[in-house]
């Protein structure tokens, strides 16, 4: 098997600020773009030419991978003008494969940092003579998720969406967002139109007697979509809890790329990164964080599992949990932001402006 489609055109809105100037896939995750582990992997299990499906700020993109020789790979890209939803956008880059027809063609999800065995999966799809093999994986509540119940021999039974009563929950196997095609079968998607391959595509497929093949592989997975995923995503990769060949050091409790400044007295934990350019000052804690290119933490200040954007400012003595500031905003001194706080691009949070304790 020697190609693969990368769906890239999300917007990411459940990301923002952090995808205002970025596409999620390009957002850093553990010192590199999230995309270059994804394609780091895709190599590694010998894949060599990848079709990137863009669609939201696409132009980003190619300027960043280019041909993809850098990585060994063959990259191209097509961009949607309007947005075609998963299937379509399978469909609209089926010009660009060299696969024939009963051919696989692997298939991920720009969002999903995952361990997935992909050529155990691809072996599956073969030896079942499967038309779409999916990576199933296992969840302890799977309310949230499509869930893929299976017989005894892998083959898909039906495709449940997000169940709402306990009767509903009738098993534990989620879609995780990795599949192998069978070419012949992209070529029936409609073209020119919106198509979701989780509610049109594969429940189409099943009635007309398809043969949909399920892998479970319960080996790491995270869906990217949230900033606390995102954050602890990173960190587990830094820490090497999830598997990449593109991290840019050795794994262990932090990641400073080259040009990074960290104060002898700085102290960093939990898979923290720093990123190129960006400044950790005297005496500040950065625990399970990204701290993204040019950001600034000042004196004292204690940031734990948030991300800073690119160029940002945190202020001295102010403490940060789960909370995400966008690129170029300022939190002043002495603030205090907890879980699920956003601040915006390019705001300023005076000194003292926000607390949840006393000042005393």
């Amino acid at each position: 098997m020697t190609e693969a489609i990368l769906l890239v055109g999300g917007k990411g809105t459940r990301l923002r600020p952090l995808t205002v100037h970025t596409p999620k896939p390009m957002v850093p995750a553990a010192g590199v773009p999230f995309l270059t582990h994804q394609l780091a992997r895709a190599r590694a299990a010998g894949v060599d030419h990848i079709v990137l499906a863009t669609s939201y700020l696409a132009e980003v993109f190619e300027p960043h991978f280019g041909d993809g020789s850098a990585l060994g790979l063959h990259l191209e890209y097509v961009t949607e003008k309007e947005p075609l939803g998963t299937g379509g956008a399978l469909r609209n880059v089926a010009e660009r494969l060299r696969s024939g027809p009963d051919e696989p063609v692997l298939v991920f999800n720009g969002d999903i940092l995952t361990g997935l065995d992909i050529r155990a999966l691809v072996d599956t799809h073969e030896s079942t003579g499967a038309d779409v093999s999916l990576h199933l994986t296992k969840v302890t509540d799977p309310r949230a998720y499509g869930l893929v119940p299976t017989d005894d021999t892998g083959r898909v039974l039906a495709f449940l969406e997000k169940p709402q009563t306990p009767e509903e929950i009738v098993t534990d196997q989620i879609n995780a967002g990795a599949y192998v095609f069978r070419r012949s079968v992209i070529d029936t998607i409609p073209a020119g139109r919106p198509v979701s391959v989780e509610r049109e595509t594969f429940p189409g497929l099943l009635a007309a007697g398809a043969h949909l093949q399920g892998m479970v592989d319960s080996t790491y997975w995270l869906d990217l979509g949230t900033p606390a995923a995102f954050v602890r995503g990173s960190a587990d990769l830094v820490m090497g809890h999830a598997p990449s060949p593109a991290v840019p050091g050795r794994r262990g409790d932090r990641l400073i790329l080259p040009t990074a400044r960290v104060a002898s007295d700085a102290k960093l934990t939990g898979g923290t990164v720093v990123g190129e350019g960006a400044f950790v000052a005297e005496g500040a804690r950065v625990c399970g964080s990204t701290i993204l290119p040019g950001a600034v933490i000042e004196p004292g200040a204690v940031v734990t599992d948030s991300l800073i954007g690119s160029r940002a400012r945190v202020g001295e003595r102010s403490v940060l949990t789960g909370a995400v500031v966008g690129d170029g905003a300022v939190v002043g001194a002495d603030n205090e932001l907890r879980d699920g706080v956003r601040v915006w691009c390019d705001a300023r949070i005076p000194a003292g402006a926000v607390r949840f304790s006393s000042d005393q």
